[in-house]
């Protein structure tokens, strides 16, 4: 009988490492980590070898690898330019995995004219050069570079930001703890309608796992990874708290105002960031094992079972400081000006009111419009 084929998986015991080791010895590889040690995960069975070191130390890692070689290397974790170089001519194929912010104006959208990214954002989109301000997102498109130039025919991934099981930050605790709470009101920023590709923790594993099966299409390719759809944040919300058995009212209020909101938007702009994953759909056959709607209510439930210590590091690592009582007098506040507001409205006299146009079709009245002519477009016309 033929070898089984060997694996070396540098992390692994991470959010989606645990789907990506048992899926490739699911896949009669000899899986073998590569991590620290402490994180060891329960879902990882005893056939997966362990070698315990530091994976962002170049030496101690080709130290504790020895003369070893390998049929396929996961890079998941550690400092991969380093890694990248050490495992050349190691392993037959190469997987890798990334951030996104290697795109230009992800970190600045008011570099781009017009401001913002664009919906989607395209596969071969500009990258950040080597005047962008963050060193970090600099240093991605330089990881990127260095991982070809030692393997060019390895398959890098372009990870968003994770959301589900095991999440070291979970950037959704915020509205998990205040549908928790029963919150009767959420702030959102801007209707809530920013819009962000994120990725499904099972999803992502996915795209790794097919990339890891080295398809002829993808090789020597760069991939980005997210959902196949994507929720606005004020979805995300109604799902979460539906999931938890509560209801809340979305109250937004203009960006600049919206302080509470921060923590979910992540910027300080609710540009959209929103990821062309059709080369992934293409070339490595990627589909979701779980659609956004049943991952975002699967996210809820664990953290639910799973809750952050409240008022702990990790909580406050998230930047909310759930000042329930602030954030109740800042919506009181806006109800009570938009009040007067709405009382000034009323005392314009428009020339002719504004209305959704010709085109429109709705179930609310069109302004300025008469009877007979909203009847045309009415659904039992």
């Amino acid at each position: 009988m033929a070898a089984p084929r060997t694996a070396l998986v540098i992390g692994g015991t991470g959010p989606t490492g645990p789907l990506v080791v048992n899926g490739l010895v699911a896949r009669d590889f000899d899986v073998t980590i590569l991590h620290t040690g402490r994180h060891e995960s329960e879902l990882i069975g005893p056939e997966v070898r362990h070698i315990h070191t530091d994976p962002f130390d170049g030496e101690a890692t080709a130290d504790a690898l020895g003369s070893e070689s390998f049929d396929l290397a996961v890079v998941m974790y550690g400092r991969l330019r380093v890694l990248a170089s050490l495992l050349a001519r190691r392993c037959s194929h190469f997987v890798s995995i990334g951030g996104v912010g290697v795109y230009r104006g992800f970190g600045s959208p008011d570099d781009l004219f017009p401001l913002g990214m664009t919906v989607p954002l395209p596969h071969g989109a500009p990258l950040v050069g080597d005047g962008e301000d963050f060193r970090k997102l600099r240093m991605i498109r330089v990881t990127e570079e260095s991982v070809f130039e030692h393997h060019p025919q390895a398959i890098h991934l372009r990870y968003p930001q994770l959301y589900g099981p095991r999440q070291p930050l979970p950037r959704e605790w915020p509205l998990v703890r205040r549908a928790l709470d029963r919150r009767p009101h959420l702030v959102v920023a801007d209707a809530g309608l920013t819009v962000k590709s994120q990725g499904w923790i099972g999803n992502a594993a996915h795209a790794t796992l097919l990339a890891c099966d080295a398809p002829a299409a993808a090789l020597g390719g760069i991939y980005n990874v997210a959902d196949s759809s994507t929720l606005s944040l004020a979805q995300i919300a109604e799902v979460i708290a539906d999931e938890l058995g509560h209801n809340w009212e979305l109250v937004s209020l203009p960006y600049d105002l919206a302080a509470p909101a921060r923590p979910l938007v992540g910027s300080w702009s609710t540009t959209h960031r929103v990821l062309d994953i059709g080369p992934t759909m293409r070339d490595l056959g990627y589909c979701d094992v779980l659609a956004p709607v049943d991952a975002w209510r699967a996210a809820a439930r664990w953290l639910a079972e799973h809750p952050l210590e409240r008022g702990g590091p990790l909580e406050q690592r998230l930047g909310d400081p759930f000042d329930y009582d602030t954030e109740d007098r800042l919506v009181s506040a806006w109800k009570d000006a938009r009040q007067g507001f709405e009382a000034t409205l009323q005392n314009l006299d428009w020339t002719s009111e504004p209305n959704y146009g010709s085109a429109y079709v709705g179930n609310r009245p069109n302004p300025g419009v008469t009877e007979k002519r909203q009847s045309l477009n009415a659904a039992d016309s």
